[in-house]
């Protein structure tokens, strides 16, 4: 086995990370769902069926690996505060190619 030179291991990493995120269904439907407008979790738990506790850990996951930021904080009725969520990025290609797939995102506008 090939050993990754340590320069190269926190790029492989990262892109690791980004391809599973894509590749997980829920994570794929949050993401691309907050490209135009920002959602609370529970706005995106409601609208596709996700149990609530799912919709945080994909949202988190997505922010570690710089995917979703927090967009602005909304107030309820009842004086609680909510994360309103949006994604970084508008699209996602991906090539594979030898040693390992290149990931091209492209910037969300809307931000």
């Amino acid at each position: 086995m090939k050993k990754i030179p340590f320069s190269q291991l926190k790029k492989y990493d990262i892109n690791q990370k980004v391809l599973e995120a894509l590749s997980d269904a829920q994570a794929r439907t949050i993401l691309f769902s907050i490209v135009k407008e920002g959602r609370t979790a529970l706005e995106l738990s409601e609208k596709y069926r996700i149990p609530l506790s799912s919709v945080y850990k994909k949202i988190t996951d997505l922010e570690d690996i710089a995917l979703v930021k927090v967009d602005r904080w909304e107030l309820s009725e009842n004086g609680k505060r909510f994360k309103v969520y949006k994604s970084r990025i508008s699209k996602a290609d991906i090539v594979i190619r030898k040693p390992e797939p290149t990931i091209i995102l492209t910037p969300n506008q809307e931000t």
